[in-house]
């Protein structure tokens, strides 16, 4: 199938600071750093708070380091940036990290003026923390060809370019589940329970803080009339989300993980991903980005992704996990060529051709075709075209919520008999603590 762009989708979402996707990182750390120029005699240009950042005119250095932290894509994209040095001439050098602290190492390699050249984080929260950080890239060729929306814009400016739209929800075995058949809430329940009885596990979950819980708690946020309003009520002690039905729900779901399914905190990403494609789970709560997951299995089913029904949700989350963002503390040879870079990635014929035949995105700007997307990416296509999405509402929450502060309750809720009430009091009383400390 063909793709163009995809558009009118709620802005605003998360990242997989760690996944990416996600959720996750590469198992390369290097820590030699690009140095921010401090002091430059060269002419400035005003930054996003309103505050002195460094401009992008003049020359482009012949060397940009890129750090990013989407695990799925780093073999592809050490191959892209050997490739950008053939066509260009620029070395590109790519940082990996490792776990889920992405994001506090590039906020650590920026205070110490050993930031990279070209980075990636969440839109909302984090690039409101990251604001001083930030180039206008509003004169890339392509920005006014992407979906409307989807680029990361502050004061009037575009400062960060999205990798993709992404889908997630619940990705199940179309020979294992019935998709009519789990449409509220019990029915999810009932087939959670009925798959144990048949000796598998009716939805894997795993031990990373965003397939753990971030993203499956995603849902009753996105519901809320006015997440962004919800989410600071419940912050401001205003709301218990234990008098709230969408909650409410999520909670019974989570109770019924916790009953019938394995602990997910036995499981990591691999087996997760492995044990759906084994068969041996009927589902896994995960987002299209897991396909590439399958490609050392043979699968002899076909899978589908469908939402998590509480309160009757026929909507799955598709929104812009991570954007791609030029350091304004850079030299302003280093950030023209970071934006050089950019423009590369998304206009020339080998970039495209990275972004979605070796990345497997989905196409985000005009004309940008992709007619190789894996099932679960053609999946999400027929929810954005009908307009059957939530946007995902992890981008409103608190620096460091899922990592820091949800982590701990989802852990003491699978090694106690914690109580659906005292589990949402206490995700209550994370977003009081994270909301103090932010």
């Amino acid at each position: 199938m063909k793709l163009k762009k995809v558009c009118g989708l709620w802005m605003g979402t998360i990242m997989l600071a760690s996944m990416v996707l996600t959720g996750c990182g590469s198992g390369k750390d290097q820590t030699q750093g690009s140095s921010a120029a401090e002091g430059e005699s060269q002419e400035q240009t005003q930054g996003t708070d309103g505050g002195e950042a460094q401009g992008g005119s003049g020359g482009s250095a012949n060397k940009i380091v890129v750090f990013q932290s989407k695990v799925e894509i780093s073999d592809q994209l050490e191959a892209l940036a050997k490739d950008y040095e053939a066509e260009t001439g620029v070395e590109v050098e790519v940082w990996g990290t490792t776990g889920d602290d992405y994001f506090q190492q590039l906020k650590s390699r920026l205070a110490n003026n050993q930031g990279p050249t070209v980075m990636s984080f969440a839109p909302g929260t984090e690039s409101e923390q990251m604001k001083n950080y930030l180039t206008d890239l509003s004169d890339l060729s392509f920005v006014d060809k992407l979906g409307a929306g989807l680029a990361d814009e502050m004061d009037g400016k575009v400062v960060g370019i999205p990798y993709t739209v992404e889908g997630f929800g619940v990705v199940y075995n179309k020979s294992l589940v019935d998709a009519e058949a789990i449409k509220s809430t019990d029915d999810f329940i009932n087939m959670l329970k009925e798959q144990q009885e048949a000796g598998l596990t009716g939805l894997g979950l795993s031990q990373e803080s965003y397939f753990l819980i971030g993203h499956i708690l995603n849902a009753s946020f996105a519901l809320q009339e006015n997440p962004e309003e919800f989410i600071q009520e419940v912050i401001d002690g205003k709301v218990n989300l234990k008098d709230v039905p969408e909650f409410q729900e999520f909670a019974k779901i989570y109770d019924a993980i916790r009953t019938y399914c394995y602990n997910p905190l036995e499981a990591n990403y691999d087996k997760e991903c492995g044990d759906f494609a084994t068969g041996k789970s009927a589902a896994i709560h995960q987002g299209n980005w897991c396909y590439s997951m399958f490609a050392d299995y043979d699968m002899d089913f076909e899978m589908g992704l469908a939402p998590l029904p509480i309160c009757g949700n026929d909507k799955i989350t598709a929104a812009v996990p991570t954007a791609w963002y030029v350091n304004s503390q850079a030299s302003p040879e280093e950030i023209q060529a970071g934006k050089d870079f950019l423009e590369w990635m998304y206009t020339s014929e080998t970039g495209s051709n990275y972004l979605m035949k070796e990345f497997g995105f989905i196409p985000i700007v005009e004309g940008m075709e992709n007619d190789t997307l894996d099932p679960l990416s053609q999946a999400v296509t027929p929810y954005t075209e009908s307009g059957k999405t939530m946007g995902s509402a992890l981008n409103a929450f608190p620096a460091g919520m899922v990592d820091v502060y949800l982590v701990p309750v989802a852990e003491g809720f699978f090694t106690t008999d914690m109580s659906t009430d005292e589990f949402l009091e206490q995700l209550t009383d994370a977003f009081v603590q994270a909301g103090a400390g932010n």
